[in-house]
């Protein structure tokens, strides 16, 4: 299975990077190549200063070793070794009409001693954080997430939507990071699911994300902002910041588990502002973001 999944990332990887080479015109994704001096390496791909893309990322990697102890700690488990593999994508456009995204799609194992599987399991999802709220960009995003969960379960979007609310949420602002998708993590064998099952299910989900993100691009990306908007947007950029250094998991296993400093943080974006005690005018559409960030919606 591991070896299933990571092909698959490998030219999924290929399929979304020359799509959006395409969209941006302008730029072009540059390939790192790195290797983790206890097991594994990665390919990394990033854009930046592009006609569309301000900076982006999309990369894979394969690492595997013994599970350094604060992950130990996390898994509830003993001296243990473990494999991982994932795709991780953060898009940061330059108009400030166009939303932000992230996505991630992930498969981990672990073994015993002996090297016998003890556990796997898949995680992932994809998540929208606009800027400028456009209805029918939120309700195209969450068709198209629905629709790839529907095609193998119809409990999947419900339950993955709201995991998506409740953990792209800086509990500390008081409000989401964005409007939300899809969150799902431990994947794993059950009487109902097997790991073929799961595998089909994420390979969908990760299949969708062009159909999701790319039409939202193409319909924004041209629009006219002022310098009003672009600052709004780096405001917005810094409570991105916020979330991915003060609470996301992703981030801090890369962290433990030794990873590149320089992938697991490409999602910061180039351009922020932190504003002390910023309040958008009353009745402004920076306003209606916040009024809808703090009460999740239902888009479908």
């Amino acid at each position: 299975m591991k070896e299933k999944f990571y092909s698959y990332i490998q030219d999924l990887q290929d399929r979304i990077t020359s799509n959006l080479e395409d969209i941006d015109s302008e730029a072009f994704f540059k390939e790192d190549l790195w290797n983790r001096e206890e097991g594994g390496g990665g390919r990394t791909r990033v854009i930046e200063n592009g006609a569309v893309f301000e900076k982006g990322g999309v990369n894979i990697s394969k690492v595997h070793g013994p599970l350094a102890p604060a992950m130990q700690q996390y898994f509830n488990v003993g001296n243990v070794n473990f494999f991982a593999c994932g795709l991780s994508l953060v898009l940061h456009p330059k108009n400030p009409m166009v939303p932000t995204v992230h996505a991630n799609w992930r498969y981990f194992e672990m073994y015993d001693k002996a090297e016998n599987t003890i556990d796997s399991w898949f995680g992932g999802g994809q998540d929208l954080t606009p800027y400028y709220l456009f209805d029918e960009d939120a309700i195209h995003f969450h068709k198209v997430c629905k629709a790839a969960c529907d095609r193998h379960d119809p409990e999947f979007y419900p339950e993955y939507k709201k995991k998506c609310d409740e953990y792209f949420y800086n509990s500390h602002r008081d409000e989401a990071r964005g409007i939300g998708g899809l969150f799902f993590d431990y994947c794993k064998t059950s009487e109902e699911k097997t790991m073929e099952d799961w595998y089909d299910f994420v390979t969908d989900v990760g299949n969708s994300f062009l159909e999701a993100y790319v039409p939202i691009v193409e319909k924004r990306k041209d629009l006219p902002f002022s310098s009003a908007q672009r600052d709004w947007q780096e405001i917005r950029r810094g409570r991105y910041v916020e979330f991915n250094l003060v609470h996301d998991k992703g981030t801090l296993f890369g962290l433990k588990t030794n990873g590149r400093i320089e992938s697991i943080l490409m999602s910061l974006p180039p351009h922020v502002q932190w504003v002390y005690d910023h309040h958008p005018e009353p009745g402004s559409e920076e306003e209606k973001l916040l009024q809808v960030l703090q009460h999740p919606q239902e888009w479908v």
